[in-house]
């Protein structure tokens, strides 16, 4: 029973630091839980960039068949995260009146991992990094990110590198732009979904890709529902204007053509 020369459980977590990290602007009860959201949350997207850039490597190197494992488990954290909002959904427009005013400009907007998690989904805009211009780190780190492929425009590559014909702009295009969607890329991945015997590989690294544009989208549909409950249609603290905001990024596809190709089948 006696620890002291041992690494113990809270030693190998550093759980004093982590749990001693919770720090209210006010006194009210229910800011504990959207601070404990918020960090939890962050949490699971560090483990979302861990597996993906895991992912892209693979891909990157032609071996899918370790990627899938990662990307399952991307899926499964996303989960995680639509349902926190749940947990958050509990507190009410008048609890969070109570301390929203603490917040001063503070905004789930300037979550710069949210960013990379986009990022790596070939969602780009240069513009969002003049956020992060006050910490050069973070500044730093998602200015190389946005000049990286997504795993969407490895995916790609691996589709030519088993022969299948891709415009040459879209192997070699400027990773700092959003993804378009392109024919070659809709045609390449139809002749994939239409032998699948022959492509169980990629059919099943695209349906690994579907899974998690399908969860980005719920939790970012859970998101605007939980926003819209507890603030209504009051502009964000961060000066977005909210709901609107959160409801026109629900129209962007980050695989487009894995969606258009069900439609064509």
């Amino acid at each position: 029973m006696d620890f002291r020369k041992d690494l113990t459980y809270g030693d190998y977590l550093h759980l004093e630091p982590v749990l001693n990290s919770q720090h209210r602007l006010s006194d009210h009860h229910d800011e504990m839980l959207f601070i404990i959201i918020h960090q939890t949350s962050e949490l699971w997207m560090k483990l979302i960039l861990h597996e993906m850039q895991a992912a892209i490597d693979c891909i990157r190197n032609n071996q899918l068949d370790p990627s899938f494992k990662m990307l399952s488990r991307v899926s499964r954290i996303q989960q995680q995260l639509i349902q926190s909002w749940d947990v958050l959904s509990t507190l009410t427009p008048s609890e969070y009146m109570e301390f929203r005013d603490k917040l001063g400009y503070s905004s789930g907007f300037q979550s710069y991992q949210n960013r990379l998690i986009e990022f790596s989904l070939g969602h780009k805009n240069a513009d969002l990094l003049k956020v992060f211009s006050h910490q050069p780190d973070v500044f730093n780190r998602l200015q190389y990110a946005i000049q990286q492929p997504s795993i969407y425009d490895m995916a790609i590559r691996a589709l030519a590198a088993r022969g299948l014909s891709i415009d040459h702009d879209y192997l070699e295009r400027d990773w700092t732009q959003d993804y378009q969607a392109n024919s070659s890329v809709e045609a390449a991945w139809l002749t994939v979904y239409r032998d699948t015997e022959k492509y169980w590989d990629l059919y099943e690294l695209a349906e690994k890709l579907v899974d998690i544009e399908d969860r980005q989208q719920q939790w970012r549909y859970n998101h605007m529902k939980t926003v819209e409950r507890i603030i209504g249609y009051k502009r964000g603290t961060g000066g977005s204007s909210g709901v609107h905001y959160l409801r026109q990024r629900l129209e962007h596809r980050f695989f487009p053509e894995l969606w258009s190709i069900r439609t064509l089948l």
